[in-house]
């Protein structure tokens, strides 16, 4: 008999509404495995008893289509009374007063929270190793870190510590963990969403998204995302929307580009390795064998460096930081938060401007494909500790070379899905990424799970599945 954190989101919801399966027992279940695998760092606050008390109170199936789901915050999200560092020393003693929207609103459809995932310091890396905390690790290879900037999110799913989770997506923080730890993650066009929709700041860059086991699971949690505004929800039958049905519905054939070209190829020493290139070509083939015709994208993008580096600096600028934080925070963050404050307004308006022009040109250069493969990630997952003890320039450089195909989809505002379709030689999830026409994501889910099709069903980590 499958163990509960063995059934898929979609199998969760099906066994809450009809009653097989209660909050109370799901929450429990989870709760006992986030404390007996604490060590994976994918947790840095869990309220067992604020979440045991919410299931108790969901004493039958009531509208909403994240009834009784147990979910967690990334450690971004500020939610009342429970600390919110946000990965940072300069916050660790906050308790905010009020809930951000997304927390409301997952409360709003059902959800129970059970606490929050761990992020890298502010959302500003892609990797999850803040000084707060214990770095949040790869569940098939622990002396790896997972990746970021929502990295607990990733291992949580990815060790079945939750159903699913909540990220967000600046620059590849939903999609760099997923790849890295072999799960599902979903960015959403920009605009897509109610909440984190991506115009929630002058770059345009963030957007919230889920994280799961299955394609069909992303679909259904990307269902109950749309359906969420700030401070009430528009109720739904579970898995009865667009995107979860996506996943279960033959795309027909399609016109797909493919191209490992990233626009950081002139700027920085990018190296696809034999594992991620395997990933790309086995991804092709499967590709081509259902139908579809797949050609080279024969894509060119230029100016590309020189913009994102003005938006990273700008974003990291909003953070507001007092003189004595300054001392707390971490030397990247300051660095980066002086850097940001040091641009002038026409500095500030040319990145903005060139982004649109890159995002223009960019839907016009994939506008021919109904979706472009790319690889996930151009390396394996790099051991904790590797980003540590270098300038912030370099730091920099070091997750462009490991995820150089990630930040430029959200300029450019398209949806983008991870899914791992191979294995290296010990067994670790090796992904690739699918790229979409604006407001693509039903396509790309059903992709998605041609692919998975194909590569059969995804296991848990041995070490972190009993």
């Amino acid at each position: 008999m499958p163990r509960l954190h063995d059934l898929s989101l979609v199998a969760q919801i099906d066994g809450l509404r009809s009653g097989d399966l209660s909050p109370p027992d799901l929450t429990t279940h989870y709760l006992d495995r986030i404390h007996r695998h604490r060590g994976l760092g994918a947790f840095v606050e869990v309220t067992p008893d604020a979440a045991l008390r919410r299931a108790a109170d969901l004493s039958r199936p009531a509208e909403g289509a994240l009834w009784g789901v147990p979910l967690a915050d990334k450690d971004l999200v500020a939610r009342a009374g429970v600390p919110t560092r946000y990965g940072s020393r300069s916050r660790a003693d906050h308790v905010p007063t009020a809930s951000d929207p997304l927390a409301a609103a997952l409360d709003a459809a059902g959800a129970i929270n059970v606490g929050k995932t761990s992020t890298s310091e502010f959302g500003l890396t892609g990797f999850t190793e803040p000084l707060i905390h214990d770095p949040a690790r790869d569940p098939w290879r622990p002396t790896a870190g997972a990746g970021g900037s929502s990295g607990g999110a990733a291992v949580a799913v990815a060790a079945g510590l939750l159903p699913a989770a909540v990220g967000s997506d600046g620059g590849g923080s939903i999609r760099i963990p997923s790849a890295t730890v072999g799960v599902v993650g979903l960015k959403p066009s920009r605009g897509r969403l109610p909440i984190g929709s991506g115009f929630d700041s002058p770059d345009g860059l963030s957007v919230t998204g889920p994280i799961a086991r299955s394609a069909e699971d992303a679909g259904l949690l990307l269902d109950a995302l749309v359906g969420l505004a700030p401070f009430s929800y528009a109720t739904a039958a579970p898995g009865s929307g667009p995107f979860g049905d996506a996943a279960r519905r033959d795309p027909g054939r399609l016109r797909l580009g493919a191209t490992t070209v990233s626009p950081w190829d002139d700027d920085e020493d990018i190296v696809l390795d034999a594992d991620a290139r395997a990933a790309f070509d086995m991804a092709i083939a499967w590709l081509d064998d259902a139908g579809h015709a797949v050609t080279d994208a024969d894509w060119h993008p230029f100016g590309y460096p020189e913009l994102f580096r003005v938006l990273w600096r700008a974003s990291a600028a909003r953070i507001p930081l007092s003189g004595a934080d300054a001392e707390l925070v971490e030397p990247l963050t300051a660095w980066l938060v002086e850097e940001g404050r040091r641009l002038s307004a026409l500095e500030l308006l040319g990145g903005l401007a060139a982004a649109r022009a890159f995002e223009r040109r960019t839907i016009a250069d994939f506008s021919a494909f109904d979706a472009v493969l790319t690889p996930a990630l151009a390396q394996s997952p790099q051991p904790v500790g590797s980003y540590a003890g270098h300038g912030p320039e370099r730091t920099f450089a070091m997750q462009v070379e490991y995820a150089p195909y990630s930040s430029f989809v959200n300029v450019a505002g398209l949806p983008a899905v991870t899914i791992p379709v191979t294995t290296d030689a010990e067994g670790h999830p090796v992904s690739v990424q699918l790229v979409g026409r604006p407001g693509g994501e039903a396509t790309l889910l059903s992709l998605a799970a041609q692919l998975e099709d194909r590569r059969g069903p995804l296991p848990h980590p041995p070490a972190w599945h009993r």
